[in-house]
């Protein structure tokens, strides 16, 4: 039996050499790679850590950047408002003195009309009594003219009725 398990015995030698090398390769492993590769890790670590950061801080910014566009949003339509709000109250009062300077200009236009009409009529009204006058001076002269004969007495009765006509 000892033969079968021949292969698996290890020899007293080279253990020792097997153990003096892998002490040799950690010792070089130890220098030379695992500083290497642990500070390799470490800034591999740091830069998921800066990264993860850096996103989080994007993020935030991102939610702080949404809600101040949130907010301008709000205040552009309150400012929106309000300006309709203004140029609806500008054209009401717009609309309120067009519709006074009508009224008073309509009332200052009747009142001139009215002022003319009654200024026409009266003119109106002595024209046709000068001309009634007139006839009826006309008229009177010529009856007159017929009653009386003489200048004397016709002259005096013309004075007579001037006099009277114009008190």
């Amino acid at each position: 039996m000892t033969l079968l398990f021949a292969p698996f015995q290890p020899a007293p030698g080279l253990a020792l050499w097997s153990l003096i090398i892998f002490g040799i390769f950690w010792w070089l492993m130890a220098k030379y790679a695992f500083g290497p590769i642990a500070r390799s890790l470490e800034k591999r670590d740091q830069d998921i850590q800066n990264a993860l950061d850096e996103a989080k801080k994007a993020r935030e910014e991102m939610s702080n950047l949404h809600a101040e566009n949130e907010r301008l949003l709000i205040e552009a339509r309150e400012e929106r408002a309000k300006i309709l709000k203004e140029a609806k109250e500008v054209k009401n009062e717009i609309i309120a003195e067009a519709r006074e300077s009508a009224k008073e200009e309509s009332s200052r236009i009747i009142t001139s009309a009215r002022a003319e009409i009654e200024s026409q009529k009266k003119a109106a009204l002595l024209e046709v009594k000068n001309q009634v006058g007139a006839m009826a001076l006309d008229i009177a002269e010529k009856v007159i003219r017929k009653q009386l004969e003489q200048d004397r007495e016709q002259t005096a009765y013309v004075e007579k009725l001037v006099k009277e006509l114009n008190p």
